[in-house]
């Protein structure tokens, strides 16, 4: 891995400080390793980018060599913080093997692309917008595309005159990018899913029953797209929280967005109760934790 060269006038985290603030600019992503708790060293950083290239060290070159290859996996995972026990990656560090290292994911404010202006897209774009997504709606009905119906000036509005063309600009690579398909029919569905299906998007969800979705995905099958990609597709869409109303549809549609960028379950955070009842404990904070079986 390329170590990013030092200036002699800058101090290790001011230099970070500017390297994060480059990536964020560039649109590019990295993982910053911060050391919280151990025996020295405690707030020193590594900086690892998508690339490989590294700044910083956290302790002896060992720890750092681990903690460069557990960012690359921390990055794939797509989950936004983590906290690591140095063990849990790293044999061999006896003198750092209880230390906890934060590992925190640099990279621009998420965004969510949203094919479908309609009643479910426009509640969407909304509720992202207020969680921090930036939005960006996309229909060939340039009428439903109004500030009258948008005043927030930061959901982007973009009128496509071709649907594949226009989507598949908004996307770009995908990276960062979350996409709902919430169209008005089979083929515009089909047209949005087809120009972005390869890739690299965090989510991809397509609305309809599942006699609707498995039409679109059964049509991209037959012209040859792999099924792995396929598999992918959140078809329905959203989390089932027993959604009516187009309000309703866009909550459960952000919160399987939530919890897939957060690593979370999509389970009631009650369950702890009932897991209790049946010999269970949740470990970890908010019943959010990993199940293990206890002896009651």
């Amino acid at each position: 891995m390329q170590s990013i060269p030092r200036p002699e006038n800058k101090t290790p985290s001011s230099l970070i400080s500017d390297h994060v603030s480059r990536i964020l600019q560039e649109g590019s992503i990295a993982a910053l390793a911060t050391l919280i708790d151990g025996a020295t060293n405690v707030g020193t950083k590594l900086l690892v980018a998508e690339s490989g290239a590294h700044l910083g060290r956290l302790g002896v070159e060992a720890l750092d060599a681990a903690v460069r290859q557990q960012a690359n996996r921390f990055l794939n995972s797509r989950e936004e913080t983590r906290v690591f026990h140095v063990s849990e990656f790293a044999s061999g560090l006896t003198e750092w093997s209880n230390a906890q290292i934060l590992f925190e994911r640099i990279q621009r404010e998420p965004r969510l692309v949203i094919c479908g202006a309609g009643h479910v897209g426009a509640s969407l774009a909304k509720l992202a917008s207020q969680l921090g997504y930036r939005a960006t709606l996309v229909d060939d009905r340039a009428e439903f595309l109004t500030r009258e119906r948008f005043p927030d000036e930061l959901i982007e509005l973009v009128a496509a005159e071709n649907w594949a063309d226009a989507v598949r600009a908004a996307v770009g690579n995908g990276r960062g990018v979350c996409v709902a398909i919430v169209t008005r029919g089979h083929s515009e569905d089909e047209q949005c899913l087809r120009a972005i299906i390869t890739t690299e998007a965090d989510y991809v969800g397509l609305i309809g029953s599942k006699r609707r979705t498995n039409i679109v995905l059964g049509r991209l099958r037959e012209n040859g797209v792999a099924e792995e990609k396929l598999r992918q597709v959140h078809a329905p869409i959203g989390l089932d929280i027993g959604a009516v109303t187009p309000e309703e549809v866009a909550l459960a549609i952000m919160a399987e967005i939530v919890s897939m960028r957060r690593g979370g379950k999509g389970g009631s955070l009650s369950a702890w109760r009932r897991d209790e009842k049946n010999g269970e404990r949740v470990k970890g904070k908010g019943g959010t934790g990993e199940r293990v079986r206890g002896n009651g």
